[in-house]
C-alpha cells in the first residue's frame, strides 16, 4: 500500500523550529520528487518548498526563503523540512507529495500521491 505520513507538527512560539518528517512506504523516494505544501484556514494550498529526483530545491515560494530547508534521507526512505525563525504566518497543515515527474512544481495537480497533513500552529 503506497502511503505517505507527515509528522513533526505542533504548537511553536513565534521564532522557534519544528522539523517536519514525510515517511514513506509501499514505494521508494528515489524516483521521486518530493513537494511541501500548505494550508492555512480560509486559503488555497501553496507550495513551499520541493526537492527533484537528483536533489534539486526550489523554493515554491519566496515567504521562506533563508528560513526552511528540505532533504531527503534515501536509506530512511524519508523527507524532511526544517523549518526555523517560524512566524504566526507560517501556521497551516503541512502536506508532503510525490511525483514521478523530473524538475519540481508548486501546481498540486502534478503530484500523485499525498500524506495526511500535519498541524502547525505558531503563537505565543
Amino acid at each position: 500500500q503506497v502511503q505517505l505520513v507527515e509528522s513533526g507538527g505542533g504548537l511553536v512560539q513565534p521564532g522557534g523550529s519544528l522539523r517536519l518528517s514525510c515517511a514513506a512506504s509501499g514505494f521508494t523516494l528515489d524516483y521521486y520528487r518530493i513537494g511541501w505544501f500548505r494550508q492555512a484556514p480560509g486559503k488555497e494550498r501553496e507550495g513551499v518548498l520541493c526537492i527533484s529526483r537528483g536533489d534539486g530545491i526550489t523554493y515554491l515560494t519566496d515567504a521562506v526563503k533563508g528560513r526552511f530547508t528540505i532533504s531527503r534521507d534515501r536509506a530512511k526512505n524519508t523527507a524532511y523540512l526544517q523549518m526555523n525563525s517560524l512566524e504566526p504566518d507560517d501556521t497551516a497543515v503541512y502536506y508532503c507529495a510525490t511525483s514521478r515527474n523530473y524538475g519540481c512544481s508548486g501546481s498540486t495537480r502534478e503530484y500523485v500521491y499525498w500524506g495526511q497533513g500535519t498541524q502547525v500552529t505558531v503563537s505565543s
